[in-house]
């Protein structure tokens, strides 16, 4: 099966009607026979909120926890989206940085791909599986931690995904 990447920036997955209507533009592409790789990112204001959160717990934070934080509302956004792709009948699951993994160096915050293996979407591309939604932004260090690749990183993981997959295409989207 052909592979198409398609990136939905956070004010295109801001609320959970948007997110639907994200979803649907992935269903017209499975139903053209593509396997789709959807990159997300957190949902409008919510890495913000979260960089908020960290800055008033700990002005001279640990990088490393700064990283764990930010990164997790890809996850969410991730998460709601396979689920509704889900409510679809698309089979699809979310994927983590560090499930794929997306190897990056470990410069948090500022953190480089270094290589994203395809073999385990691939395997489930081979179970039948038809989206995989890849949390943007983020990836996993070679000591084991998350990392993140600094702002517009989600944009940079579907351009890095685009070529580790050899994709047809790489649509970004954003409202």
């Amino acid at each position: 099966m052909p592979v198409l990447v398609m990136k939905f920036g956070g004010t295109s997955v801001a609320t959970v009607d948007k997110i639907k209507r994200a979803a649907k533009k992935v269903g017209v592409e499975v139903a053209k026979g593509y396997d789709v790789i959807v990159i997300v990112s957190a949902m409008s204001s919510e890495t913000n909120k979260l960089v908020g959160f960290v800055n008033d717990t700990s002005p001279l934070y640990d990088a490393r926890e700064y990283d764990a934080i930010v990164s997790s509302g890809e996850n969410v956004t991730a998460g709601l989206m396979a689920l509704t792709l889900q409510e679809m009948d698309v089979p699809a699951r979310s994927w983590q940085g560090w499930q794929v993994p997306v190897m990056t160096t470990s410069a948090h915050s500022s953190a480089r791909i270094e290589e994203i293996p395809t073999v385990n979407i691939n395997a489930k591309f081979g179970e039948g599986m038809k989206v995989a939604v890849v949390a943007g932004f983020q990836g996993v260090s070679p000591e084991g931690r998350i990392t993140t690749l600094g702002r517009g990183g989600s944009d940079t993981t579907a351009v890095a995904f685009a070529a580790a997959f050899d994709a047809d295409r790489c649509d970004i989207y954003t409202d």
